[in-house]
């Protein structure tokens, strides 16, 4: 079973804090490949963002964060261990791939996307990618395990790049919509149904669903909530709410 992984706080400061915000500064290039025993070694030519990363800084590769081990001005290394191939689609890239980049995020930065950890919870599937009025349509299936964790309009990370989902309901699948400039800044014009995708769900939700008294709404329970009356002013006030107490009464100020 996939869990989402909880909050563990936020630093800012250098990169390599490994804080990002899902806006893709670049699309590198794997210039290759290698293993070391279970670590995975990628060499990433790049042409821009190469030139101001140092050796122990993280950068975001398709959304999972890495350590920069190498650098030289136009290309970096970054190196993964096997648990990251495991919960990633790292093992399915090869030499010649297009990926999307970004630097950890810098104290003072604007926060133009969402907060991303670079902690993929796990993998999802394009099911359908359509073009709609005024961009395209992209649905992914995922484990429901992770339905769990999406909110109507809120967000998510897709190989590393901040979306907003759809209002759903959420089971085993979610839509965003994608504009022009988003497909002319990432790799997603060329998806293919069935791609797999590194999701990492928004890490305000899990914080706030990570207690273990949360789980999420029976059909049974979601039905009641929708039908049950609303609350508002004027049901306060019939039911006693907002009323002044006669001085010397059991709970006046």
């Amino acid at each position: 079973m996939i869990s989402p992984r909880p909050w563990v706080g936020l630093q800012l400061g250098k990169w390599g804090d490994g804080v990002f915000t899902g806006l893709i500064r670049e699309i590198g290039t794997l210039r290759r490949i290698s293993r070391r025993g279970g670590v995975v070694q990628l060499d990433i030519a790049a042409s821009r963002l190469a030139s101001g990363l140092t050796v122990g800084a993280s950068v975001a590769v398709n959304g999972v964060c890495l350590t920069v081990t190498h650098q030289k001005k136009s290309f970096f290394q970054v190196e993964a261990a096997a648990e990251t191939q495991r919960l990633t689609t790292l093992k399915s890239w090869r030499a010649g791939d297009r990926v999307h980049l970004e630097p950890a995020l810098r104290a003072g930065d604007p926060l133009d996307g969402h907060l991303v950890q670079g902690h993929v919870d796990g993998v999802g599937r394009v099911l359908s990618l359509r073009r709609v009025q005024g961009g395209w349509s992209l649905t992914v299936g995922l484990p429901q395990e992770l339905a769990d964790f999406l909110t109507p309009k809120g967000s998510v990370a897709i190989d590393g790049v901040s979306l907003t989902v759809d209002e759903g309901p959420f089971t085993d699948r979610f839509t965003v919509n994608l504009i022009p400039h988003t497909m002319e800044q990432t790799t997603f014009a060329g998806m293919r149904s069935g791609r797999r995708l590194n999701l990492e769900m928004d890490v305000l939700v899990k914080a706030a669903r990570s207690g273990s008294s949360w789980r999420p709404a029976t059909a049974a329970e979601a039905k009641a909530s929708s039908s049950a009356p609303s609350l508002t002013l004027d049901r306060l006030l019939a039911r006693g709410f907002g009323r002044l107490k006669k001085p010397g009464s059991k709970g006046s100020r």
